[in-house]
This record gives structure tokens, C-alpha cells and sequence, in this order.
């Protein structure tokens, strides 16, 4: 994956909005892809079957908790 110098300058911005610190454009490329590489890893889409366990598991807690 690439991002484009759109979508640099959007991390840029958004970067200097949170932490009041400004990035070149070669930093905010490899922050950015740094991100993206970090979200491919641990963002996986539930499934149904996925989502029929969670509610499945969330009823049981709801009802422990009272």
C-alpha cells in the first residue's frame, strides 16, 4: 500500500492537531504506513458466526451483572 501526498498531508494535520508537533513529509509517510501495517495486523472483520458468539457471550455477562 501507498499514501498518497493527500493522504500525508491528512496525517500530517491530524498529527500536529494531537500532539502540537509537526512532520516532514518523509516522517509522516513512514508514521503513517507504520499505522496502517498496525491495523492490517489486529483489524480482522467479525463474521457473523463471530457476532452470534459475542451476543451469545454479552447475554451471559448482562446477566451476571445482575
Amino acid at each position: 500500500m501507498v499514501l498518497s501526498d493527500e493522504n500525508i498531508i491528512a496525517f500530517q494535520n491530524l498529527y500536529k492537531e494531537h500532539f502540537r508537533k509537526d512532520l516532514s513529509k518523509e516522517e509522516a509517510y513512514e508514521q503513517g504506513m507504520k499505522l496502517l501495517s498496525l491495523v492490517s495486523i489486529v483489524y480482522r472483520p467479525m463474521t457473523a458466526k463471530d457476532f452470534e458468539k459475542f451476543k451469545a457471550q454479552q447475554a451471559v455477562f448482562l446477566r451476571e451483572q445482575n
